[in-house]
């Protein structure tokens, strides 16, 4: 091919490839979401990339729109790449309703589209890992909810963390209280901007968007910034929404909710009301909660949710309510980088033989069966190079462990074990079945692991 002609490569913005040093990490985070998921009974599912354009707008409120990528397919049909996973939920439920239990619990985890701009953490094609309780308005689903996200943070290997709660029938109340109940969806947008563009910001949003005044601005301001314990939040809160039904049964469900988790061993420290968040997608209808990493809290939600009570209505006349979360997991990584969290391995095995004796490849390779019926994770170097030259590679991907053996070795039935985080190396004995390697390989590990988990 003539040089001229050669396709530049390139990624296009908003979307990137993925080197083993990020797959490892990532893949690693799904596991444990998934682990903590099927701990709680949350069953797999999936669904397509693309939906019909009407399943998926209008579902998540004006800016989502505006994100949403759509075309014409060459049938003509007009498509849309999902841009979350809990509308494409709502749609599988009203279509597969006659096969599934009530309540059902999925989990999901896939990319999700969305083209907005991009910075740290946050790309346009992005993993979500969700999990949803769909077909009870219980409590009990509500409190698990959070009891999931508060055992995925420690899973994870997180410990400073706090869970914000809050539930949009206390700003419905307040609303209704001072008129404003039909403009409620645009209130809720600005409002949910409180942390990005500061009380002045969404006071000038609320009054251009939903005409309203500034003595309305200001007690939804007053109620936004209320702080306090838990309890006394709440306290505090009622008297605001007296004479609102729905006011007062979203402070009812929140006591409810708040001595469930205390019940369950989760701590008000970990636990906290906001009263200023709202959450931006349209269809939430009651509690609703983020969490936020409390050494970088700037990077924003690593895993938020919240209780949707009519979006499978959209498709049904079944009765479809739900609740449930998503953990971000891109930025959760980008957060956990940031921090010196994430380990520098580009290897799942963490055993790396030398192969440097061209004759001796039976013996490389009898050895590796053998590791590896025992369960262990072994790359075999595939060129008879100089040690130097492997050993390198072995560091440079990071290996836990390299077997070295050459001729001399196999002869008098030994190999060197180093560990090459330590730089220490020991004599092992090569039985025929390599017993005695594989208990020593088990045994640096396990130490190994405890030194990182430590």
């Amino acid at each position: 091919m003539d040089r001229s002609e050669r396709i530049e490569p390139r990624t296009l913005r908003g979307f990137r490839d993925y080197l083993p040093e990020a797959m490892m990490p990532r893949e690693r985070l799904i596991e444990v979401a998934r682990q903590v998921y099927r701990r709680y009974g949350f069953s797999p599912i999936d669904t397509p990339a693309l939906e019909y354009l009407e399943i998926l707008a209008g579902k998540g409120g004006e800016e989502t729109d505006k994100q949403l990528y759509r075309f014409q397919d060459h049938g003509g049909r007009w498509v849309g790449l999902r841009f979350d996973l809990t509308v494409p939920l709502a749609r599988f439920v009203a279509q597969h309703a006659a096969e599934l239990p009530v309540p059902f619990k999925r989990y999901h985890i896939g990319p999700v589209w969305r083209g907005e701009n991009t910075q740290r953490g946050r790309y346009r094609e992005f993993v979500q890992c969700d999990f949803d309780t769909i077909g009870t308005r219980s409590v009990a689903a509500d409190i698990e909810t959070i009891l999931v996200i508060n055992d995925l943070m420690r899973a994870i290997g997180l410990e400073r963390f706090t869970i914000r709660v809050n539930h949009r029938g206390i700003l419905s109340g307040l609303l209704e209280r001072l008129g404003l109940a039909d403009r409620q969806i645009v209130i809720l947008r600005a409002l949910d901007k409180l942390d990005k563009i500061g009380p002045d910001g969404v006071g000038r949003e609320m009054a251009e968007s939903a005409g309203a005044s500034t003595e309305q601005i200001r007690q939804i301001l007053a109620l936004a910034e209320l702080a306090g314990p838990n309890d006394a939040l709440l306290n505090q809160v009622e008297p605001l929404v007296t004479g609102s039904t729905v006011g007062q049964e979203a402070v009812a469900r929140l006591r409810e909710v708040l001595g469930g988790l205390r019940a369950a061993g989760v701590t008000e420290e970990r636990v906290r009301l906001h009263l200023s968040l709202a959450r931006g997608l349209d269809y939430y209808t009651g509690i609703v909660f983020e969490t936020l990493l409390d050494e970088l809290p700037g990077i924003g939600s690593v895993c938020s949710g919240g209780r949707y009570d009519n979006l499978a209505g959209l498709y049904t006349s079944q009765d479809w309510p739900g609740v449930g979360a998503s953990l971000g997991l891109d930025r959760l990584l980008a957060a956990m980088e940031a921090l010196g969290r994430l380990e520098k391995v580009a290897t799942p095995a963490p055993i790396f033989i030398a192969y440097f004796d061209k004759e001796r490849l039976a013996d490389y390779l009898r050895l590796a069966a053998a590791l590896r019926a025992a369960g262990l994770g072994v790359e075999l170097y595939s060129d008879p190079k100089k040690l130097s030259q492997q050993l390198k590679y072995a560091d440079r991907r990071g290996f836990r462990l390299a077997v070295i053996a050459g001729s001399e070795e196999f002869a008098a039935g030994v190999c060197q074990l180093k560990d090459l985080l330590r730089q220490t190396q020991q004599t092992v004995p090569l039985e025929p079945d390599a017993h005695t390697l594989i208990h020593c390989i088990r045994q640096i590990l396990t130490e190994l692991s405890g030194a990182d988990s430590d």
